[in-house]
């Protein structure tokens, strides 16, 4: 089959010079957070069977940090309609604590990627190499940058986690405002942990200020 570039989009277009059918892109949100879970998605698009209204559907697809929470959303439908299947892996603040950041990292989107049956002809994750144990893949550098894919995926991961922070995590824990930092480090995230000390959602192997009056919590 030949793949001609769309015109639509950058990100479409190199995906399709890849000459592949079933192209997977694997990425996560979530790491620098002080509290709450890390999520990695894993998407794959079958290039070889969309149509134009798929690809122009998924024509806006970028790093997901580029777009704006409104267009965010809309591409999450976008997604989950075109897309031939979608991966979602979630770790615990607690397994990152148990596990270290980066080892959770790289198995979460293992773990993605691992889900989609059948392997797909090749798998793009952003940024990171998964090792030896995980399934075939190829490593791309600014990849939600670059492939729609992985910006897929990108798009996935943000929304499910802040939707997660924004909604089930804010309303149980309200008095650390994760309805608008998401668990990210702010200064008013920072002195709610100082006022109400860290919650079950917080990261307590993360270095940071916020837990300096509560020293025992990072042994």
């Amino acid at each position: 089959m030949r793949f001609l570039a769309t015109g639509l989009s950058p990100l479409l277009d190199h995906d399709l010079q890849l000459g592949v059918n079933r192209l997977v892109g694997a990425d996560e949100a979530g790491r620098g957070c002080l509290a709450g879970p890390l999520v990695a998605a894993a998407v794959c698009l079958n290039l070889g069977s969309m149509s134009r209204e798929a690809l122009e559907a998924l024509s806006g697809l970028n790093d997901s940090k580029r777009l704006s929470p409104r267009r965010r959303a809309a591409l999450v439908g976008a997604v989950m309609m075109y897309a031939e299947q979608v991966v979602i892996i979630s770790a615990t603040s607690r397994t990152i604590d148990a596990n270290g950041l980066h080892r959770t990292n790289i198995s979460a989107m293992a773990r993605a990627v691992r889900g989609i049956a059948p392997a797909p002809d090749l798998a793009l994750v952003d940024g990171f190499d998964l090792g030896r144990d995980a399934p075939p893949h190829r490593r791309l550098i600014k990849g939600d940058a670059t492939s729609a894919a992985i910006a897929a995926a990108s798009v996935i991961a943000k929304e499910t986690r802040d939707r997660l922070m924004r909604g089930p995590a804010a309303s149980r824990y309200p008095q650390y405002g994760f309805d608008g930092h998401v668990g990210y480090i702010t200064i008013a995230h920072k002195d709610a942990v100082r006022a109400h000390g860290p919650s079950p959602l917080h990261r307590l192997s993360f270095r940071t200020d916020a837990y300096d009056d509560e020293p025992s919590l990072l042994e």
